[in-house]
């Protein structure tokens, strides 16, 4: 059965959330307050997204979704902003990440951002080592205590016009 990558639609943001909080409760002990980011993010994507500019992607194969992959307005004018990248368990190592990671890439091209930042955390091994692959650089490091947790944040950038 073939991957369909699909707008965000009613169910997902419930889905994105409930994932959201846990996998990351599980994964790495976060508190809920993660989860209200997710819904956060999700809620302020819904009321204010400048679509065609800003863009959702939720993968779904055999009726079930996979994973999701936004791009959004980023901190400058001409700089988007990756957000909520998530795959479930059952959907990783098989090149989906890769697959999302570059619709997000080419649709900030095709709306003309100059760069793409994302932030995430030094313990997502996997999505760091996938941002570095495809041309992504650390821009910063530091640690935090977030989510009930001791992090190391990081940010990340790559520019598009290259």
């Amino acid at each position: 059965m073939a991957v369909e990558f699909r707008d965000l639609a009613i169910g997902d943001a419930g889905w994105l959330i409930e994932q959201h909080g846990t996998l990351y409760a599980r994964d790495e002990g976060f508190d809920a307050s993660f989860e209200a980011l997710v819904a956060r993010i999700l809620a302020d994507f819904i009321d204010h997204r400048d679509a065609p500019v800003e863009r959702a992607w939720i993968a779904w194969e055999g009726g079930q979704r996979l994973g999701s992959i936004f791009c959004v307005k980023g901190p400058e004018p001409d700089t988007a902003k990756l957000r909520l990248f998530l795959l479930a368990p059952t959907a990783r190592g098989k090149g989906l990440g890769k697959r999302l990671l570059h619709l997000c890439l080419d649709h900030a091209r095709r709306q003309g951002f100059a760069k793409l930042v994302l932030w995430t955390h030094e313990s997502h091994r996997a999505a760091c080592a996938l941002y570095a692959a495809n041309g992504f650089t650390r821009t910063q490091s530091r640690p935090v205590t977030s989510f009930g947790v001791d992090l190391v944040e990081q940010e990340w950038t790559i520019n598009l016009s290259d």
